[in-house]
């Protein structure tokens, strides 16, 4: 499992590409050849970047749900509508497909975004956004989320 760490601002051409900047595309070495899937988020006006080997975990778990439920087959339909497998060229650029940069509305100010295991792909002044409109919850949401439901002792605060 990779961890990608850090946020870059970047600039998206006319077809929709993005140069990575170094520190991104480094982490990204290990995992260049293995391609991506990028695909819309769910909760975000924004673009999720999975390396192969993350988005296989997660359609093994999807694959286990039962499609002979109408919610589910609903789901699966909506989560996998304009995924596409997309490649780092030899440059370093990723090129969003047209359909993909509409959806997040994305224009020429780009940020990337580390989330874990995947990265986020944001129009900058969305992410600006978001990130000004949760500030002020960010610190109930840190209690809520992290605060010691299931400490495993890890010593992690």
């Amino acid at each position: 499992m990779i961890n990608f760490i850090g946020t870059y601002d970047c600039k998206a051409d006319a077809k929709g590409r993005i140069m990575l900047p170094v520190a991104l595309k480094n982490q990204m070495s290990p995992i260049l050849n293995k391609g991506f899937v990028i695909k819309r988020s769910v909760f975000q006006p924004c673009l999720e970047l999975y390396p192969m080997d993350e988005w296989n975990l997660l359609m093994q778990k999807m694959n286990k749900k039962n499609r002979f439920k109408k919610k589910n087959n609903d789901f699966i339909r909506r989560f996998s509508a304009g995924v596409k497998i997309v490649e780092i060229d030899a440059t370093g650029r990723l090129l969003i497909p047209k359909n993909l940069v509409e959806i997040a509305n994305i224009s020429k100010e780009v940020v990337l975004s580390s989330a874990i295991n995947i990265v986020e792909i944001w129009d900058k002044d969305s992410y600006e956004k978001v990130l000004e409109e949760t500030a002020e919850d960010f610190a109930a949401l840190a209690e809520e989320v992290m605060g010691d439901d299931g400490d495993d002792g890890d010593g992690i605060s």
